[in-house]
């Protein structure tokens, strides 16, 4: 179906390492058909009118590791073909192609990464970008999905790198959308089309001071004191970085308990919400849409972006759905 795009192109994608590496893969496949690669703008799980309006301009629009809200990508295929590619929980959108496989009821650990979904889509062989999708979602986890460790591990024996330096890449790619760089983050899929070695990646300048600015944020972060409500841990932070799903995963990982952080310091009138758990989240998930507010995830995680004086009673929601 991709060989049968016409006209200009439009791809959106996620902010983080699997949406640049997903974005890379598409466009190396589909060359000068995409005009142009958009991320929404950060920390935000959807489109903007005025982003609806600048997009609605192309023949077709290709989105990749985001669950964008029905509305918005109905609106978008009023005047173009949308293919979707994503690896998230939600509602299948029948309107348009829409391939994730875990929406249609797969196993999630068979589909770890919108990366691998569309390299397998576009029948590529295992390489780096696939893998760095993974492990930008997964990290040390992945170990405990057999399949895609002997995989990672044979990619790494292969090609004379270790776990630690594909670990270093990911982190590095994230960097882009952590320090609020939304330009830097629509750049880095042509950075890796152009340099696209490993080494490349792990002596890029720019990202890694990046790397050590965030690093000194997040051990700040980090030691913000945690509160236990009903087995839950739920830490409140206050900072300009895009930092806060890096913050609950060191916290759920290091400790074993379900997590909830919010970011006050994000945005002006909202605050980030972001949840990670030992149940299924899409109930919650869908409950917070059900409220209104702009949400996603996967099978263990929620991202939401809630209004200041609802998010409160909404965290309360979510640690009563935890316990």
């Amino acid at each position: 179906m991709l060989e049968d795009l016409e006209g200009k192109g439009l791809l959106i994608h996620h902010w983080d390492t699997d949406g640049i590496c997903s974005a890379k893969l598409m466009m190396e496949k589909l060359g000068d058909k995409i005009v142009t690669n958009k991320t929404p703008q950060l920390g935000n799980y959807y489109l903007t009118d005025e982003e609806l309006k600048e997009y609605s301009v192309y023949d077709f629009v290709i989105v990749v590791d985001m669950n964008l809200p029905e509305e918005h990508i109905n609106i978008l295929a009023k005047n173009a073909k949308v293919m979707i590619f994503d690896h998230h929980l939600g509602k299948e959108n029948k309107k348009v192609f829409h391939h994730n496989p875990v929406i249609k009821g797969e196993n999630p650990d068979e589909y770890p990464s919108a990366s691998w979904i569309v390299n397998d889509y576009i029948k590529n062989p295992v390489n780096l970008f696939a893998i760095l999708g993974i492990i930008g979602d997964h990290e040390q986890k992945i170990k405990n999905n057999p399949k895609f460790w002997k995989i990672i591990q044979n990619f790494c024996k292969e090609n004379n790198l270790t776990f630690e330096d594909l670990h270093k890449m990911a982190y590095l790619l994230d960097t882009n959308y952590k320090t609020g760089d939304k330009e830097a983050v629509e750049k880095a899929p042509h950075i890796i089309l152009e340099h696209d070695k490993a080494e490349d990646i792990l002596k890029n300048k720019i990202w890694n001071e990046n790397y050590i600015s965030l690093d000194k944020e997040l051990e700040k972060l980090l030691n913000v004191p945690d509160e236990e409500i009903n087995g839950t841990l739920l830490k409140k932070i206050n900072t300009t970085y895009n930092i806060i799903s890096t913050v609950t995963r060191k916290v759920a990982w290091n400790t074993g308990k379900n997590t909830i952080v919010v970011n006050t310091g994000f945005f002006n009138d909202r605050d980030q919400i972001y949840m990670r758990g030992n149940k299924n989240a899409e109930p919650i998930i869908m409950r917070g849409k059900e409220l209104g507010f702009k949400c996603g995830g996967k099978k263990e995680v929620l991202g939401a972006i809630v209004p200041k004086e609802k998010s409160e009673s909404f965290v309360k929601e979510i640690i009563d759905f935890l316990k």
